[in-house]
């Protein structure tokens, strides 16, 4: 197990470069294997999300080019290996490869994907908007094990009950090489959502709308090589931004594109919080007498539910009473105990939370329950009193760039440790 160890309560002070999206990343591997030529990702951020799915990609037997930001995928020999449980499980976007195999091959074999657990995650939208394309799903119930095959792909009218990023993304991968006209209506907005589809595009499909609610992909027969460049991480920038509202001294945020992230600085801006943006970066200073405001995670557009548990720890030293409510995921209160046992005071019943403050915060032994849990647990342990240590900070790994590189090189008393 992975330990987090912060001595809290320094300034922050200095600059931090966003790293590539991670939300991004995840979809645009998977989506490279339909490629009959060489796919190229930059801006490519180190995260352990983004290992396992390498190691995916060489059981497909992909052959796969790293350095430093940069991973170059050949699929020329790409072979249809069933993606086993021990593979799947690790993380969420495992199941892009259903997407991705599906449309290479026809069929797909592969166990149920993993990913924090924020709640119930089904996967039921991929499903039935596969079996509108043509394709049939059997699960194995007793081992999780899904085989999804067509005879063709062929386009369809596809609406989401939901406007989901993981089955948007899945069904757009499926429908690039499907005959005919596929749309996908309401789609779900994120910005990474563009970032697949130009990459797609790039290699020869033809998909447009991306990014709005009505996505159109006219099916083609082949995809070629192509080269895509991440886009900057909006949920990375959101939570050193909060970071920087607790703790800054001219911190600047910098690699980010603020238009994503317009509804956080809106909240900011309403908390009094004290920042300039320039172009691609923010500049950031500790805010006292921060104003409580009300906090609703939505689909995007709205406040992003990504960054509803490091917001958390920002509400706790408003001065008075802040209402929080988590409308996409049941079971995303992980943190809360953890903070209550810091000194903060938060009232929570499911997705609600009544968060009363300012509370000072002191270190203490807590755990991360999932990613973002984890962000907000490192973001109190900054601002607490003492010696804060995050068991379980494997989670945190999973989607935070050189977590630890980045808030030491601003000043943060922050290390790493195996037990």
């Amino acid at each position: 197990m992975k330990q987090i160890i912060i001595e809290g309560n320094k300034s922050l002070s200095g600059k931090i470069k966003i790293g590539g999206a991670k939300n991004s990343v995840v979809a645009l591997i998977p989506a490279a294997i339909l490629a009959s030529g060489n796919v190229k990702i930059t801006n490519v951020p180190n995260i352990s999300d983004k290992d396992a799915l390498i190691e995916i990609l060489k059981l497909l037997n992909v052959k796969v080019k790293k350095q430093t930001g940069i991973i170059e995928i050949d699929s020329s020999e790409i072979k249809n290996n069933v993606i086993p449980e021990n593979l799947s499980n690790k993380l969420r976007a495992s199941y892009y490869f259903m997407g991705a195999l599906l449309t290479k091959f026809k069929k797909v074999e592969m166990y149920f994907p993993g990913g924090c657990n924020i709640g119930s995650r089904p996967i039921d939208l991929h499903l039935k908007g596969f079996e509108a394309l043509g394709a049939t799903v059997k699960k194995e119930e007793e081992d999780s094990k899904y085989i999804i095959e067509a005879n063709e792909l062929k386009g369809a009218n596809i609406f989401l009950d939901f406007a989901s990023v993981g089955a948007t993304i899945n069904l757009m991968i499926a429908a690039t090489m499907a005959k005919g006209k596929t749309k996908i209506m309401n789609a779900a907005r994120e910005a990474e959502i563009s970032n697949i589809a130009d990459l797609l595009n790039n290699m020869g499909a033809k998909i447009s709308g991306a990014g709005t609610e009505e996505i159109t992909i006219i099916g083609v027969k082949r995809l070629h090589g192509g080269e895509i460049k991440v886009i900057p991480d909006r949920i990375e920038a959101g939570t050193y931004i909060i970071m920087g509202a607790l703790l800054g001294k001219n911190l600047v945020i910098e690699g980010m594109i603020p238009e994503h992230n317009i509804v956080l600085l809106n909240k900011l801006q309403e908390m009094g919080v004290d920042f300039k943006l320039q172009n691609h970066k923010i500049i950031l200073n500790k805010s006292k007498n921060l104003n409580p405001t009300n906090v609703r995670t939505v689909v995007y557009p709205g406040f992003p539910t990504d960054l509803g548990q490091p917001m958390a720890v920002l509400l706790t030293q408003a001065h008075g009473i802040s209402l929080f409510e988590e409308t996409i995921w049941e079971n995303r209160m992980g943190h809360v105990k953890y903070l209550n046992k810091m000194g903060a005071k938060i009232e929570a019943e499911r997705q609600h939370a009544k968060i009363t403050g300012p509370t000072k915060l002191h270190g203490e032994q807590i755990t991360a329950t999932d990613l973002r849990a984890g962000a907000a647990l490192v973001t109190a342990g900054l601002i607490a009193e003492g010696t804060t240590i995050i068991n379980d900070a494997e989670h945190i790994l999973r989607g935070y760039e050189r977590i630890i590189n980045k808030l030491s090189s601003v000043g943060a008393n922050i290390r790493i440790t195996e037990i």
